[in-house]
């Protein structure tokens, strides 16, 4: 009987141990089935320095000069020198697991992002490079170049000599004396932010950061201002902006008023803009377009030729930089840090390359001085559209005489051009 007893409570031992591996072993199973293996770097990665569009600009740049110049919009030798400039901010130092990306690499794919306007993840194949490192990449670089550029090619003129020979360029070129700059503000289209509920969604519903500049005559960007909020105004992002502050400071150190060209009529420094903005005593609008007479006209015809500069560098921007033709699915912070980039490398590429504007790409006036839109017009604006009209404050009695003091000289002999009466 005992013995009977012992075997049973052995067997019944047994089917418990044989029960607890079995869990043991289905419980292992699972824990290798929840755990992904982890990749430290994809396979296809690591043919990174002998496959992929870096090795083909590397080939292009021996080889063939202007298929480089088709790749990244610039010269070899330009390229060398935005690398110098930046290399030192963003060098990395390779390690006992990987070899790092270059700078060279990192400038390339930044550059390739701003032109081509590439995915990260598009990039990120065409480099052999994961898309959140291209990611990462790309702004890191755009706020090195900022940084070590902003200097010679983004800056706003701070002295007198400087802003006079913007205003001479306004008077050789457009025939607008005293003219220190276009002004004008355009939305980048964006990927609506998370949690900010209305606050970038401009009048057309889209979700936009504000792009305010001032052009040259030559159309540099002197002054950009990059953002603000989608919903202001053209004459709301104004008021906001430190532009208008160092305005109505005088920070800004302009020429004090000077007499208009063959003439004893004193004339203040001042900016352009069109009706959007507001009527002050340093900056110029036209007229409203409500039964205007001959004077009035003409003084409006004069202004849109100097005004019409800062429409082609926003036309030239989106024409060259494919990145704002479509929605950029960045953070708005990020979005700031790109474009503060592109328009400081227009900036150098219209200084130091002449193709890069070629004529048909701007607005051109034929010998009856009749505008020929440019190519930009017919699908360079990409994102750049108009902003709202925003309800302008009454402006000053001072102000309105200034415009009228302009007004007559552009109808007088010592300031009227012989073709202005052909095109009212």
């Amino acid at each position: 009987m005992l013995s009977s007893d012992l075997t049973k409570m052995e067997e019944k031992q047994l089917q418990l141990a044989t029960v607890a591996f079995a869990i043991a072993v289905i419980c292992s199973e699972r824990k290798k089935k929840r755990k992904r293996q982890r990749i430290w770097v994809r396979p296809w990665l690591h043919g990174r320095g002998q496959q992929g569009l870096s090795v083909l600009q590397r080939e292009l740049e021996i080889k063939d000069r202007s298929g480089f110049r088709e790749l990244l919009r610039m010269t070899s030798e330009d390229f060398e020198y935005i690398l110098q400039k930046v290399e030192p901010l963003i060098w990395k130092a390779n390690t006992k697991f990987r070899m790092a990306i270059s700078a060279k690499d990192r400038l390339s794919v930044t550059l390739s992002l701003l032109f081509q306007g590439e995915t990260f993840k598009s990039l990120g194949f065409q480099y052999r490079m994961g898309s959140t490192t291209v990611s990462q990449i790309v702004i890191s670089t755009c706020e090195a170049l900022y940084e070590v550029m902003k200097e010679d090619y983004l800056k706003t003129p701070t002295s007198e000599a400087a802003w006079r020979a913007v205003a001479a360029d306004f008077k050789d070129k457009w025939q607008y004396p005293n003219c220190l700059g276009a002004l004008d503000g355009k939305p980048i289209s964006i990927q609506p932010p998370g949690h900010s509920g209305s606050t970038f969604r401009n009048y057309k519903g889209h979700f936009s950061v504000v792009l305010m500049a001032v052009v040259d005559a030559n159309y540099k960007f002197v002054y950009v201002n990059v953002g603000a909020q989608g919903r202001l105004s053209d004459g709301g992002l104004f008021a906001h902006s430190d532009l208008h502050r160092a305005m109505e400071t005088g920070r800004l150190n302009l020429p004090p008023p000077e007499p208009l060209p063959n003439t004893t009529t004193v004339m203040p420094y001042m900016f352009v803009a069109d009706d959007a903005f507001p009527l002050r005593t340093d900056l110029q609008k036209p007229f409203p377009h409500r039964q205007l007479d001959h004077d009035q006209r003409i003084y409006n015809y004069r202004l849109s030729r100097a005004r019409r500069v800062v429409e082609n560098a926003f036309g030239i921007l989106a024409n060259r930089f494919r990145v704002f033709i479509t929605t950029i699915c960045l953070h708005p912070d990020k979005v700031v840090k790109i474009t503060l980039a592109s328009c400081l490398i227009h900036n150098f590429l219209r200084e130091h390359r002449s193709e890069y504007v070629p004529p048909t790409l701007t607005d051109q006036e034929n010998d009856d001085h009749e505008w020929i839109p440019g190519s930009w017009s017919q699908g360079g604006r990409g994102a750049f559209h108009d902003l709202p009209t925003g309800h302008a404050r009454n402006p000053t009695q001072r102000a309105k005489d200034l415009r009228d003091l302009m007004k007559k000289y552009f109808n007088s002999p010592e300031g009227q051009v012989p073709w202005q009466e052909h095109h009212i």
